[in-house]
């Protein structure tokens, strides 16, 4: 199953830091925000925002901090804009696909053409040929993680594919930022994209199981946005495993327990919401998009949210 997103609150997994980023913002001071990110300390960097929030230039920061599940049909989706909304939990294989077909029918090609050699070349090699196509789908069952780094990278051939990273990750750092949830660190390297949300005390209520319905709400709809970002501006949803599976997890650490209903109900409310505040926030989104395409450190993505116009 191909990834192309991993959404993780591990300190160990941090990809980027704003340790090397300055200001480029005049007249306001951010050398506590700039120092916090540089010691990935998450309650540093929510007390420098919050004192940057109250001077009036963290005006973006935490601007959504209420959100709460209710019920959701797929018809509000489709009405926001979200295409195949019907279609959007089912994961996809575009990926996978192309690079299986790609492999079998390079191979058949190529066995085809080597059984033209003459002699025993023409047995042997053909054999050795089309058992390529055998190996792949042994490393597939064997060991996952290797063939999923292949078709990550063979994925880079789609023409959409930096651009829907882009848009998938940016979506993540914004949600996240607008509800309140400190990024420290992201990455959009292939194989490697990710944002990570770092927050102590969410820490502990997921590793305790206690995640009360108000803070699964909030994770809900920041595990939901790449989700949501994808299905505003494509036909088909490429990276929503990842973000799936990430919000399964916040439900089997939550209390009270979901029922399946229930849990469906939370997946399509928090994709509603997060397409919403895409939507309302599109100029912020497409600045975050573009910082991050250029590789900007988190500091420097935080100043082109507050600087979008």
């Amino acid at each position: 199953m191909f990834t192309l997103h991993s959404f993780a609150f591990a300190p160990s997994k941090f990809q980027i830091s704003a340790s090397s980023s300055s200001s480029t913002t005049p007249g306001v001071n951010l050398s506590a925000l700039q120092s916090a990110l540089a010691k990935k300390d998450s309650a540093a960097v929510k007390e420098a925002l919050g004192a940057l929030s109250e001077v009036g230039w963290a005006k973006r920061w935490n601007s959504q901090p209420y959100v709460s599940c209710r019920t959701t049909s797929l018809r509000e989706l489709t009405s926001l804009g979200i295409k195949n909304a019907d279609n959007l939990a089912i994961p996809s294989v575009r990926n996978d696909a192309a690079f299986l077909f790609t492999v079998v029918g390079t191979t058949g090609f190529l066995g085809v053409l080597a059984g033209q050699l003459p002699g025993d070349w023409g047995f042997f090699v053909p054999y050795l040929i089309g058992s390529i196509s055998l190996i792949v789908l042994a490393i597939g069952s064997i060991a996952p993680g290797l063939l999923q780094a292949a078709i990550g990278s063979f994925s880079s051939f789609f023409p959409d594919y930096q651009e829907r990273i882009a848009r998938h990750e940016a979506a993540h750092f914004l949600i996240s930022y607008l509800l309140g949830l400190p990024i420290l660190g992201y990455s959009l390297d292939i194989g490697k994209e990710h944002v990570n949300l770092i927050d102590e005390r969410l820490e502990k209520l997921i590793y305790s199981g206690q995640l009360d319905s108000k803070e699964l709400d909030r994770l809900a709809v920041v595990a939901m946005a790449g989700l949501a970002a994808e299905g505003l501006q494509y036909d088909k949803v490429v990276g929503q495993s990842a973000d799936l599976f990430t919000l399964q997890r916040f439900i089997n650490r939550s209390k009270p327990q979901l029922s399946k209903d229930q849990q469906q109900n939370l997946t399509r409310w928090a994709v509603l919401i997060s397409a919403s505040l895409l939507k309302t926030n599109k100029v912020l989104h497409e600045a975050l998009m573009t910082a991050m395409s250029n590789k900007a450190t988190v500091l420097q993505c935080i100043e082109a949210i507050e600087q979008a116009a």
